[in-house]
């Protein structure tokens, strides 16, 4: 059963600029993985954060640092939860995630889908 759906949409350029002005913002969004990443995929990442904190609810207690996203070799992107944000998907009964993730012509997007076994 889908619990949640999620969806963001970042551009790429305004975002870049956002964490330049920003000092420590790179930092409080991203685990030291996902720093490493260029920075359109940064931007990808934070609209999968963004599509899986809207399929949560959009509690404001969500921590950042709390949900990496990481990329597949062939396959779809994978979920890592902790904290604060997997304590609020265990608290819906979410067991499982699908994750799409895209950028191009300075544009990233999202889209998360969460699901329990209930039905």
């Amino acid at each position: 059963m889908i619990v949640g759906v999620g969806i963001d949409v970042v551009d790429v350029a305004r975002f870049v600029a956002t964490l330049e002005r920003t000092p420590g913002l790179r930092t409080r969004l991203f685990t030291a993985e996902e720093r490493e990443l260029p920075d359109n995929s940064l931007a990808a990442r934070f609209a999968a954060k963004e599509a899986i904190a809207k399929a949560l609810g959009a509690p404001g207690d969500l921590q950042w640092h709390d949900c990496t996203v990481h990329r597949t070799i062939g396959g779809p992107p994978q979920v890592e939860l902790r904290g604060t944000v997997l304590a609020r998907s265990q608290a819906l009964g979410i067991t499982r995630w699908h994750l799409s993730i895209s950028h191009d012509a300075g544009i990233a997007s999202a889209m998360a889908i969460a699901e329990s076994p209930g039905g």
